[in-house]
């Protein structure tokens, strides 16, 4: 009777071993996979600053965007990056330049309501900085752009959603003429080069 006992126990712990390694298995590897990450659109801020007449950078912002990703935390992979811009959502702080703005010299949001920036590659240089690759879709041309990225902190949020959360800084310079944007280039009105900043949070 014993050594029946002492197999049973035996048999039986072989299986809780089992259940417990295949229950971390499973655990593990729905960790590693791939997540999705929404943009918290109250926490998303696009800045640009272009320089005007050579005596100082205009700066202004874009008020409306959304954008998500898919994203694995452990193999630090991208596997794919989507973020939408309200063009006519452009702010400088002054309504007769904002008008011009949103007009066919510069960003014709009648024809193109959407600035689009889909992501295309990730390459982290070290722990917290990388190289983001990617397509713009401006005035309805698409050309391809690099971003510098910065992880700043990946946690569960310590209020509000509590869910887990990335927080990302990134800039980029671009030239506007490269999308057929070339109002007050001559004659160095208006700057071509652009440069870009980007804060957000993305929610798992």
């Amino acid at each position: 009777m014993k050594s029946i006992d002492i197999a049973r126990t035996s048999s039986v712990r072989r299986g809780v071993c089992v259940s417990l390694l295949c229950a971390l298995t499973m655990s593990t590897q729905a960790m590693a996979a791939p997540q999705t990450y929404e943009i918290d659109p109250e926490h998303f801020a696009i800045g640009f600053s272009v320089l005007h007449v050579g005596y100082a950078d205009v700066l202004g912002m874009f008020l409306k965007a959304t954008g998500s990703f898919v994203y694995d935390e452990e193999t630090r992979e991208l596997v794919s990056g989507r973020v939408v811009v309200d063009a006519a959502s452009v702010f400088s702080n002054h309504g007769k330049r904002d008008d011009h703005l949103r007009k066919g010299d510069f960003l014709a949001t009648r024809n193109h309501p959407e600035i689009v920036f889909e992501a295309t590659g990730l390459e982290w240089e070290n722990e917290t900085r990388g190289k983001l690759s990617g397509d713009l879709t401006l005035l309805g041309k698409t050309r391809p752009l690099e971003l510098t990225v910065k992880l700043n902190k990946a946690a569960s949020y310590p209020f509000g959603h509590g869910k887990h959360t990335l927080g990302i800084s990134a800039t980029t310079t671009l030239l506007r003429s490269e999308w057929g944007m070339t109002y007050g280039i001559k004659g160095d009105l208006v700057a071509d080069e652009v440069r870009m900043t980007f804060e957000l949070e993305a929610i798992r």
